[in-house]
C-alpha cells in the first residue's frame, strides 16, 4: 500500500470465508477491491474443524474438486452423531454415494489451507490480499462510514466497507454495529490435530480411499454443558475438537484443554484416536448468538458479513457455508449500488432482502430460540442422553423379565422427570427434526 491515502470500491477486512467471496463476486465484475487480514497468512486465525459444504462455493468457484490441486481433504460420505453416558452410547447415522453425485455435499478441509487457496482465487479475481494488516478503525466523513484505519496509522478509503473480521467483530464495534459480546453469546471451540496413517482412517471408519466420515458426540461427554465434541477425517489426521458455550465454561471452572482431554478417554472417542500423535492445538472463539444476536446488516457505506454478523447455525453445525452465501450476496449487493452510485443505507439495505430470501436468514430464524430452551430445561443435557442409553439397554437385553417389565420401567423413568416437561421439553425440536 502507498502513503498516500488509497481509494477503493470497497474494502473487505478479514480473509475469512464471508471475505474473499465478496472479494471474488466484486473483483470478478471490475471493481477495485481490497482484501485486509491481519493474520500472517489466510487462516491463521482459523479452528473450524473443519467441514466445507460444496454447493456455496461450487456458486462461486465452479468445480473446485475438480483443480490439479483441491484445496480439500475427504470427501464426506457418512455423517454421524452419538449420544453418550460415561460407559455407553448410541450412534444414528447415515452413509450414502449420494453424497458424491453431481457436486459433492461436502468436504474435511484444513483451513489454513484452504482460506490460503482461497485468497490466491481472490487475487486472481482481481482482488489484492494484504495480510499482517491490523484495522483498528473506521474512517468517518460527514458522520458516513468511507474508509478504514490500520494499526500503523494508514488511512485507506472506499465506497463500502465489509466487515468479514470474525467473531467479535473490531470493525463492527467501532462502526457502531455491535456491542462487545457475551460470554453467553460465544462458544469456546479447542481443536487437537492428530496424525494417523490414512490406512488407519479408512479401516476404523470403514472408508474407502479418499471418503471421510462425521461425528458429532453429545451427553455426558459435554459435562452438563451446552456443547458436543466433533471428530472429521483428514487425508492422514484427524481433527478432534470440543466447543460449549464460554459462560458454561466460566461456570464450570473447566478449561476447553482439560475438556478435550476428558473426551479423549470416553470409550467412543478412545478406540478410534488410539494410536495417533498430537500434530497441533489451537482454540477460537464462535458466535453462537444467532439470529438474536444479529446486528443491522447494512448502514451508509458499511456491511457485515459471516462470524462477524453471528452467522452460524449450531444447530447443523453450518457456518462456512452461511458466511459464503452472504459475502457472496453482499458482493452482488455492493456491484449493483456501484451502478446506481448510491451507497447509502436505504441501498444497502438489499443485502438484507438478498439474505432474507435464501437459506441463511431463513434457516437461522427457525432455530433462533433453540439454544435458549435448552438451557432453561433444567437437567436436558444429562436427563436424554442417560434415557435414551438406558432405553437401549432395556431394548437389546433378553434378561428372563417380561417386555412389559421394560416399558413400566420406562414409563417411569419419564413419569419422574414429568410427561408434559417431557413434550414441553422435545417439541420445539421438531425444528431441527430435517
Amino acid at each position: 500500500m502507498s502513503e498516500e491515502v488509497d481509494k477503493f470500491d470497497a474494502i473487505v477486512v478479514g480473509a475469512g470465508p464471508a471475505g474473499l467471496s465478496a472479494a471474488i463476486v466484486m473483483a470478478r465484475a471490475g471493481l477495485n477491491v481490497v482484501v485486509l487480514e491481519r493474520g500472517e497468512y489466510p487462516g491463521a486465525k482459523n479452528v473450524q474443524g473443519a467441514v466445507l459444504y460444496s454447493k456455496m462455493l461450487h456458486e462461486i468457484v465452479p468445480d473446485f474438486w475438480k483443480e490439479p490441486v483441491p484445496p480439500v481433504e475427504r470427501a464426506v460420505v457418512e455423517q454421524k452423531a452419538c449420544i453418550t453416558t460415561d460407559d455407553s452410547y448410541i450412534t444414528v447415522g447415515y452413509r450414502s454415494k449420494k453424497f458424491l453425485e453431481g457436486v459433492p455435499n461436502c468436504y474435511t478441509i484444513i483451513r489454513t489451507q484452504f482460506d490460503q487457496w482461497y485468497a490466491k482465487k481472490a487475487e486472481e479475481a482481481g482482488a489484492e490480499v494484504f495480510t499482517g494488516v491490523k484495522v483498528e478503525d473506521v474512517v468517518r466523513k460527514d458522520g458516513k462510514i468511507c474508509g478504514v484505519k490500520t494499526a500503523e496509522g494508514d488511512e485507506l478509503l472506499a465506497d463500502v466497507v465489509i466487515a468479514c473480521d470474525g467473531v467479535n467483530s473490531i470493525i463492527a464495534q467501532k462502526a457502531g454495529f455491535i456491542d462487545e459480546l457475551k460470554s453467553s453469546e460465544v462458544a469456546l471451540g479447542a481443536k487437537e490435530v492428530l496424525a494417523l496413517p490414512a490406512e488407519k482412517i479408512e479401516d476404523r471408519f470403514s472408508l474407502e480411499k479418499g471418503e471421510g466420515a462425521t461425528m458429532e458426540v453429545f451427553g455426558s461427554i459435554t459435562l452438563g454443558m451446552l456443547g458436543y465434541v466433533f471428530i472429521y477425517t483428514n487425508k492422514e489426521s484427524l481433527a478432534l475438537g470440543v466447543g460449549c458455550k464460554l459462560s458454561d465454561y466460566q461456570r464450570t471452572g473447566i478449561r476447553p484443554s482439560e475438556h478435550l482431554e476428558i473426551a479423549k478417554k470416553h470409550p467412543y472417542i478412545k478406540k478410534l484416536i488410539e494410536g495417533s500423535k498430537p500434530l497441533e492445538y489451537s482454540a477460537h472463539l464462535i458466535p453462537e448468538g444467532g439470529y438474536k444476536s444479529m446486528p443491522p446488516l447494512a448502514k451508509d457505506g458499511f456491511l457485515i458479513a459471516g462470524d462477524a454478523a453471528q452467522m452460524v447455525n449450531a444447530a447443523y453445525r453450518e457456518g462456512s457455508n452461511l458466511a459464503m452465501t452472504a459475502g457472496k450476496l453482499a458482493g452482488e449487493t455492493v456491484i449493483e449500488a456501484k451502478k446506481r452510485g448510491d451507497f447509502s443505507e436505504a441501498s444497502l439495505s438489499e443485502y438484507r432482502t438478498k439474505l432474507e430470501n435464501s437459506y441463511v436468514l431463513a434457516d437461522l430464524e427457525d432455530v433462533k430460540d433453540l439454544e435458549e430452551h435448552i438451557e432453561n430445561s433444567d437437567g436436558f443435557m444429562e436427563f436424554y442422553p442417560k434415557l435414551a442409553c438406558e432405553l437401549a439397554q432395556m431394548r437389546f437385553s433378553a434378561d428372563g423379565e417380561p417386555k412389559r417389565h421394560h416399558l413400566k420401567t420406562a414409563i417411569g423413568m419419564v413419569r419422574k422427570r414429568g410427561f408434559f416437561k417431557v413434550a414441553k421439553d422435545l417439541f420445539p425440536l421438531r425444528k431441527v427434526a430435517l
